[in-house]
Order: structure tokens, then C-alpha cells, then sequence
């Protein structure tokens, strides 16, 4: 089986971050976004990775190949943005008649991947949501399928959403219906989605089932990613690396503290995530993610996201931040 992640979207609603950094290596509780969906995959014994990639795509690709030099790697870069069905027929060649496991690049759940591996069917992450007007939407059958998929339904006959998780059993019939649907220029909203190309597959006999995912965390906007942050945290616990350095602090956990940090007259935490090789110095850091290689002097921070390499002096408010930093003192 092969794994299939999409990784080219702009990040456009976590700006400024995503001006410099792809939204999948954005630091989330000691790790990276991507470093939760790869290594759930990895241990479930998936070796082959296939990354769909467009915007900063070669960072993608230089911190994977780093990060995983033991995984078989192969990239496709996607230069329109028309939508996950063109993103995912970019795969076709790669892919062949071999199954698939497709994860959304910004999608991290807990579930039993190992029971949805070994089903024989084709199957779909999904979990019921309040309004599933912005999500493609199940509606399921007497026998236990997939009756009907829709992208985004104005009139939802479901609450069942589509998380972002697919395993496909029968690659052929999904390349064959991408393809249809862009011929037909079947599109919701101006895009062409996966969601349409799979209802194709039920169309022509494809047998599909749900799979429900225990906790899907959000890491789509500022405050969701701070809040998945925190979840994972309490999820994980206390995270400080061993290299860092810390001298009369209090540490409220759990936190993640990175290698090479220097925390000092501080207090950390809780739900504090903290990047490697950055400088705290009397402050009050909690509810927050800071990048690496950042300096932080004589600031109380809550519910902050703080890039890479800034630097944020408090209370005498003289600033010299560089571009695309978000500062707010309210």
C-alpha cells in the first residue's frame, strides 16, 4: 500500500505563517503536523509516501528527505488550484493498480488504522459534526455502505462529514472516475473534489464503508491549531528536551521545551509548546506555540502563535520585527 498526502495548499487562513512556512511544518506539540500523519502511517507499516506539493513545496520535500531518510519518498508538484481531484490524478503514474491510503495534509485523527488497513472494502474516515455544510457528507445505506457522497451539500441529508481519511481498494475505478468527472466538468463550488470522483466509484459498484475517527483535531485556523496544540499536549505530556536550559523557572505542565532552549526568571505552561534553540527571559509563556530560534524578553504571552526567528521585547514596547509578524497587545 502506498500513502498519498496532499501538501500544496497556501495556508492562507493561518497568514502570516504560511508566508515562509508550508502549513504541514508548522510546529504542533513538540512535533510537525506532518510529523503526526507520517508517523502514524509508518508504524502501521506503510514504507511508500507519495507528496503532492506546490507552495514552498521544496521545504517539504528537503525536511521529509531529512526527517525520514529510511521511507521510500516520491513528490508530485501541483501547480493548479483547482480542487483534490486534479491534486490527487497527479498520482496516477506513481500509483498504479496498488491501494492507497489518502490523508489530507493538514488532517490529524486518532482511529484503529490497523482494523481499517485490514478491511476489505474501501473505506472513509468520518465523524458527525454540527453543521457538515463545509465538509463533503456521507449518507449511508441498510447494508452498512456508502449510499451517497456529496461535497459540501447547501441541504445536508447527513451529519456524517468526511474527515480527510481515505483508503482506496480500487485505484483503477478511482483514476477512472477522476477523470470523468473532469471531463463531465463535474465541480462544486468551481473546485474538483476527490468527494465527487468517489461517489463515481459507488456509481460503477464500488462497496465503501465509514470508519469513525475517535478525535479529529483542527489545525486550519490560529485558534484551532493552538487548541489542538493543547489536546495533543495533554495527550503526549511533559516534553522537555534534555540539551535544554533551565535555570529558575517554573515549568506548569504539560509543555514541549525543544533541544538547545535557554529558559530563565520564567514561567512555562501550561499547553506551551517551545521551538529549539530560542531564548526566554522574564516572561510568562502559556497557551501558546513559539518557533525556534526565537527571543523572547519581559513578555506575558497567552494564546499566542509566534513564528520562527522573532524576537518580542515587552514591556518597554520598542519593537523591530521583521516581516509578516502579527502582534497583538490587547
Amino acid at each position: 500500500m502506498k500513502a498519498i498526502i496532499p501538501v500544496a495548499g497556501t495556508g492562507a487562513r493561518l497568514r502570516p505563517h504560511t508566508y515562509t512556512q508550508p502549513k504541514a511544518l508548522l510546529p504542533l506539540a513538540g512535533k510537525t503536523i506532518l510529523n503526526f500523519i507520517v508517523d502514524q502511517l509508518k508504524d502501521a507499516g506503510i514504507q511508500e509516501f507519495i507528496f503532492i506539493i506546490g507552495y514552498l513545496g521544496e521545504k517539504i520535500e528537503e525536511y521529509v528527505n531529512y526527517a525520514y531518510p529510511e521511507l521510500n519518498c516520491r513528490y508530485v508538484f501541483q501547480s493548479s488550484r483547482i480542487g483534490t481531484g486534479p491534486a490527487i490524478a497527479l498520482t496516477k503514474e506513481l500509483v498504479g493498480d496498488d491501494e492507497v491510503f489518502i490523508v489530507m495534509g493538514d488532517t490529524i485523527c486518532d482511529f484503529d488504522i490497523k482494523a481499517v488497513l485490514d478491511s476489505p472494502y474501501s473505506m472513509i474516515g468520518v465523524q458527525k459534526v454540527d453543521d457538515p455544510r463545509g465538509f463533503g457528507v456521507a449518507e449511508m445505506g441498510r447494508e452498512g455502505f456508502i449510499e451517497h457522497l456529496v461535497e459540501k451539500p447547501k441541504i445536508p441529508m447527513s451529519n456524517t462529514a468526511l474527515v480527510g481519511l481515505y483508503k482506496i481498494k480500487e485505484t483503477h475505478i478511482m483514476y477512472e472516475c477522476l477523470s470523468h468527472i473532469f471531463s463531465q466538468n463535474i465541480t462544486t463550488e468551481g473546485q474538483f473534489h476527490l468527494t465527487d470522483a468517489l461517489q463515481c466509484m459507488i456509481h460503477r459498484g464500488a462497496k465503501i464503508q465509514t470508519f469513525k475517527v475517535k478525535h479529529w483535531y483542527d489545525c486550519g485556523r490560529k485558534e484551532t491549531l493552538l487548541e489542538t496544540n493543547a489536546l495533543l499536549l495533554k495527550k503526549i505530556g511533559n516534553q522537555v528536551d534534555p540539551t535544554a536550559q533551565i535555570e529558575n523557572a517554573i515549568i506548569k505542565p504539560p509543555v514541549s521545551i525543544g533541544p538547545g532552549s535557554k529558559i530563565s526568571n520564567t514561567i512555562i505552561g501550561p499547553h506551551a509548546s517551545i521551538g529549539a534553540n530560542t531564548v526566554i527571559e522574564q516572561s510568562v509563556i502559556r497557551d501558546c506555540i513559539i518557533g525556534s530560534f526565537s527571543n523572547l524578553h519581559e513578555v506575558v504571552l497567552d494564546n499566542s502563535l509566534i513564528g520562527n526567528d522573532a524576537s518580542v521585547k515587552g514591556l518597554s514596547r520598542n519593537l523591530n520585527i521583521g516581516d509578516n509578524t502579527e502582534i497583538d497587545f490587547g
